[in-house]
């Protein structure tokens, strides 16, 4: 398995691929995805993975608060051969914009936006899925120090710990992949 168009050409096709990437595709493809959710768009390579995993008709709905990255990841996305119709591209800031989405209407939700906001997202993202999805939060593996960022790593973390709702994991995928499947 290579990466994503352009994402890691260097790569033999016989050997599989580490690392978050695919890790991303791993959890799509796990769930069988036909919507997902992605807080911090980025540049795309994130939901190149995504969709890489997810069903042929499922559509990835991304959220960045940048238009200018927004717009150069719909041109990766479009460059790689996903279409207009896979794609769901929201330019808004992720608290603002998750409560407008649909209760239980998503099978993968994945966070790696603003870390402050983690504690307000988790709420939204245990709200957006539906009962077997999952639920994936980057950049959680080492929250230390007293400032903002680290505390709302810790709050978040503890809040998936102490959910009877959610069955987590940390895997060692990038800076850390709290990952967690909401019960039904």
């Amino acid at each position: 398995m290579t990466g994503p168009e352009g994402a890691r050409g260097d790569v033999r096709p016989d050997v599989p691929v580490a690392g978050l990437g695919p890790g991303l595709a791993f959890l799509a493809a796990t769930v069988s995805a036909r919507a997902v959710v992605e807080v911090g768009t980025g540049s795309g390579w994130g939901g190149l993975w995504l969709l890489r995993g997810m069903a042929p008709d499922g559509v990835l709905t991304s959220i960045d608060v940048d238009p200018e990255q927004q717009r150069a990841a719909r041109r990766t996305f479009l460059d790689a051969g996903y279409g207009p119709s896979r794609l769901r591209l929201i330019v808004g800031m992720a608290v603002e914009v998750l409560p407008r989405l649909t209760d239980g209407g998503y099978d993968l939700v994945v966070v790696d936006g603003l870390r402050t906001e983690y504690p307000r997202h988790l709420v939204e993202a245990i709200r957006l899925l539906r009962p077997g999805g999952v639920l994936a939060l980057h950049g959680v593996a080492e929250p230390t120090g007293d400032g903002p960022e680290a505390a709302a790593l810790r709050q978040t973390l503890d809040l998936v710990r102490d959910d009877e709702r959610l069955v987590p994991v940390l895997l060692p995928l990038g800076e850390g992949l709290l990952c967690a499947t909401r019960r039904g």
